[in-house]
């Protein structure tokens, strides 16, 4: 199998790296250049079926036999089951050198039509899975006194619309954590870094499109879908230059450092006038389509999988 090149330079040799949503996605992605860098991994994701996948062909881009490629399924919004694997990867590989949560759902829908239990779960897995993560694998990485942290935020993480009143709250949360541990963790030698990805081609936007409402989709519909490569590439250089925010594709860039005067904008001179557009039409809820079907999805997606990946 081919290995892919890694676009991280760190200045220290490859070592011991922790990713949650490790077996599909931009945290697969993220797996399969490290691996071929020789670094290894402990990879921790929900579908014990896809997980192995992933182990297995992560398996085969190993640099060098000795290589170590962990994986264990844990629903990262249990708190106590998070600390026991990352404790036992801990034991096994030494202190992570780099903490990637990657793991997230997206219920897409109106406020006034997703239940409560789709904000609940948002929540759950989107804020406290990248808490529980980041708790279980701090106090060695304080001992190390070295490493960084990579959250997985999103661009409505930057300015959020229409249809995300769920997803965008819980990836506003990480943004504040981001932040707020940036400036903690710095005497400790612990770097932070947030990913701000656009819409990224992996399981769970192929999900999140069968359900989203029209109106979120016109809204997004201007934007470049990158690949979970393209995305993991920019992360690994955004790393390796010890960037606080990361913004793959020039998009996220300008949205990045310009969202607080590029938001009002599109909220007035884009979203807004589509929206209303869309609500005179009737639009947003022709032939009943999404009048409660972002309800049933939202109930569907969180009984199936509970996280993507």
């Amino acid at each position: 199998m081919r290995r892919l090149r890694s676009d991280f330079a760190p200045s220290t040799a490859p070592g011991h790296a922790v990713i949650t949503g490790g077996s599909s996605g931009i945290g697969l992605a993220l797996a399969r250049r490290l691996t071929s860098a020789g670094w290894d991994l402990t990879i921790l994701a929900r579908d014990p079926t896809r997980l192995a996948a992933a182990n297995s062909e992560l398996m085969q881009l190993r640099r060098n036999p000795e290589q170590r490629i962990v994986s264990r399924s844990v629903d990262v919004a249990d708190d106590e089951a998070v600390a026991e694997v990352v404790a036992a990867a801990i034991a096994m590989l030494g202190p992570p050198a780099l903490v990637v949560a990657s793991a997230g759902m997206v219920p897409p829908g109106r406020f006034d039509e997703l239940p409560l239990e789709a904000f609940q779960r948002a929540m759950a897995v989107n804020y406290f899975g990248t808490l529980h993560l980041v708790r279980a694998v701090l106090p060695a990485m304080q001992q190390r006194g070295s490493g960084r942290i990579v959250m997985i935020a999103s661009g409505v993480a930057l300015v959020a619309f229409y249809g995300y009143t769920a997803y965008a709250s819980s990836k506003f949360a990480v943004r504040g954590l981001a932040e707020a541990l940036r400036s903690e963790l710095a005497p400790d030698g612990i770097g932070v870094s947030i990913v701000y990805p656009p819409d990224t081609d992996t399981p769970m936007l192929s999900a999140e499109l069968t359900s989203r409402p029209a109106i979120t989709s016109r809204l997004a519909g201007g934007a470049r879908i990158l690949s979970a490569d393209a995305v993991a590439a920019a992360i690994l250089r955004g790393i390796a230059r010890r960037r606080f925010a990361i913004t793959p594709g020039w998009e996220m860039a300008g949205l990045g450092r310009f969202h607080s005067l590029v938001g009002p904008v599109l909220h007035r001179w884009w979203f807004d006038p589509l929206i209303a557009r869309a609500r005179r039409t009737g639009e947003d809820r022709r032939d009943g389509r999404w009048l409660g079907a972002a309800r049933s999805f939202a109930k569907r997606y969180i009984a199936r999988w509970g996280a993507l990946p």
